[in-house]
């Protein structure tokens, strides 16, 4: 029979309905939830409530709270003490956030109740970050605030898990703290669900003409963390080198008029991008009938220490990588093993030795070949085995 001691409050800073919620925790909860057969309570944010809402989603305790955007702190404040009642109520015993941000609202619950454990997950740089990408100014209140809490959570929480190595130095040099309760998990991918079955879809290519062309995919968004101006220059540049032979697949929710007011800035032919919006469970699908990717996160300093989940899900589908350079350990791995190419610069040149890397990997290759090649790195750094080893340590007993 499940004890009260076994109901974990998970934390996040997004909507159920997110990829972050569907993809990024929801898998881990499940390997949690059958290491503790805990009952698992579930945060997630609802811009459209005014009050938080409980209810039962399959073997989810879906806690949906407010996005706290309407009365800034005092929102926060009211969802925060909301959820005090709840652990109390139900006699929670460990509160399980995902990144930084809803790492603050655990590391407040702790304070709270000095009994809860606290296990911070994804635990990564997000307010300097947020700067670097010039998101947030430096001496702007958002920043202040994320970067005391996050000093706060390396000090209160009893396990940390980082996206990437090499984390423990930063939380030393920029917090002033040791930690040593800590693991290395990176963003996991399902391997069943992102493998060969769905390469190159012979439907989905006459469908949209993509029989005989060289395709490079690209699943995300445009500024922020990711780089705008210079992927567009980098499709031209390819359009350049491959000429009406190449394609590129674009899934991602920017608008039509974006993708039309890009594409005539950097006189890239009104064939060349071909852009769709589809459900996550179909984005494998798509994902296949590319010969490459880009993965163009802007090469900051706290990118080191992050773990792009589409990385993952490229390697698993078989595809090499365009990556910018010191992105978590990603670029290292995809240098080290030849399986893609690092954008050094966004120049004439850095494209161009780019694109030539790439080339030299798919040309006169089929693509169940270079797929044999790429995929070991999926199984190797994004096998959800690395998951279940920490989650064992940390709740096995």
């Amino acid at each position: 029979m499940k004890t009260s001691y076994n109901r974990i409050l998970f934390i996040t800073q997004w909507p159920f309905a997110d990829a972050l919620v569907q993809t990024y925790t929801l898998p881990y909860v499940r390997i949690i939830q059958k290491i503790t057969s805990c009952y698992p309570y579930l945060v997630t944010i609802n811009n459209g409530l005014n009050n938080i809402r409980v209810s039962k989603k399959g073997e989810i305790i879906s806690v949906e709270i407010p996005s706290g955007k309407r009365f800034l702190f005092l929102g926060w404040l009211l969802n925060i003490l909301t959820l005090r009642r709840i652990i109390n109520k139900k006699k929670i015993k460990v509160v399980h956030p995902w990144c930084t941000t809803a790492g603050a609202v655990g590391t407040i619950l702790k304070i709270f109740n000095k009994h809860l454990k606290l296990h911070i997950d994804s635990f990564e740089p997000h307010a300097e970050a947020m700067v670097e990408n010039k998101t947030w100014k430096k001496n702007g209140l958002k920043y202040k605030v994320l970067f005391h809490f996050e000093k706060m959570e390396a000090m209160a929480a009893d396990f940390l898990i980082f996206a990437a190595p090499g984390m423990e130095k930063y939380i030393r040099e920029k917090y002033k703290t040791s930690v040593t309760n800590y693991a290395v998990k990176p963003a996991c991918i399902d391997l069943e669900v992102f493998s060969e079955k769905f390469i190159k879809n012979v439907d989905l290519l006459k469908k949209y003409n993509l029989e005989g062309k060289i395709v490079c995919v690209y699943a995300g968004k445009f500024g922020g963390i990711y780089l705008e101006n210079e992927t567009f220059q980098f499709i031209k540049a390819c359009e350049n080198y491959w000429e009406d032979k190449f394609r590129f697949l674009l899934l991602s929710n920017a608008t039509d008029e974006y993708i039309k007011e890009k594409s005539s800035e950097f006189k890239i032919q009104n064939s060349t991008i071909l852009k769709m919006f589809v459900p996550h469970t179909e984005v494998p699908i798509y994902m296949g009938l590319a010969d490459f990717a880009i993965s163009p996160v802007k090469p900051v300093p706290t990118k080191k220490y992050c773990t792009p989940i589409k990385d993952g899900e490229y390697w698993a589908m078989g595809l090499p990588v365009v990556i910018t350079h010191n992105i978590s350990i990603d670029s290292e791995v995809i240098k080290d093993n030849k399986a893609g190419a690092i954008l050094e610069s966004f120049d004439e040149k850095g494209f161009t030795n780019a694109i030539n890397q790439i080339d030299k990997i798919i040309n006169g290759k089929g693509r169940l070949e270079v797929y044999k090649k790429i995929r070991p790195l999926a199984e190797k750094y994004r096998n959800f085995s690395i998951a279940e080893d920490i989650y064992q340590k940390i709740y096995g007993s």
